[in-house]
């Protein structure tokens, strides 16, 4: 009699607990494998078994590992959120506290050139030249983020000075308030 030969390939699937397949799994092809087979590819892939059972055991531990790291740096969620955005808005109005709005800026001025018309105030830790998101052309005004109030209070004092032949108009960055635009205005 012939052996009976398969003409379809079969992939190698790990089996997963609890779950059953009906593809065999590389052990059940090998007890399949004809028993006038060449040892040397019998030792191979014993090897390969054993190979392969290793690193599936490895790498089920560090998904467990994993798992457990995540679990154990993770404060509850809702904790975590009120905490986090608490803790950037008080950061925003801190940074705002900090900034000034510098009008009438000319458009051919650089940061470097702001920076240095007011490092005189104080510590500048960021210098925006606010642009047209389409042309990439200034806008005319800018914002600097100093490093304490008392930067701010002086860089105020610059309000009306003469930078590039233009007068600048130098305030405190406005912040707005987020419900300032909640409510009021009616159903459509």
């Amino acid at each position: 009699t012939q052996p009976i030969t398969c003409k379809q390939k079969h992939k190698y699937v790990p089996k997963q607990k609890g779950i059953k397949t009906n593809q065999p799994t590389m052990s059940e092809e090998a007890a399949a494998a004809p028993v006038g087979g060449d040892e040397e590819e019998v030792e191979d892939l014993e090897k390969l078994q054993a190979e392969i059972a290793r690193m599936e055991a490895e790498a089920a531990k560090l998904a467990q590992e994993t798992e457990d790291l995540e679990n154990k740096d993770r404060p509850s969620s809702s904790t975590t959120a009120k905490a986090k955005s608490e803790d950037g808005a008080a950061d925003q109005v801190k940074k705002d506290g900090h900034s000034i709005y510098v009008g009438q800026v000319d458009y051919t001025t650089t940061p470097e050139e702001l920076l240095g018309h007011f490092e005189s105030c104080g510590t500048v830790e960021r210098v925006t030249i606010v642009c047209d998101k389409f042309t990439g052309k200034p806008k005319g005004f800018a914002y600097l983020e100093f490093q304490n109030d008392t930067a701010v209070e002086n860089a105020i004092k610059l309000d009306g000075s003469t930078f590039k032949e233009r007068q600048l108009k130098v305030t405190p960055k406005r912040v707005n308030d987020p419900h300032f635009y909640s409510g009021g205005r009616g159903g459509r």
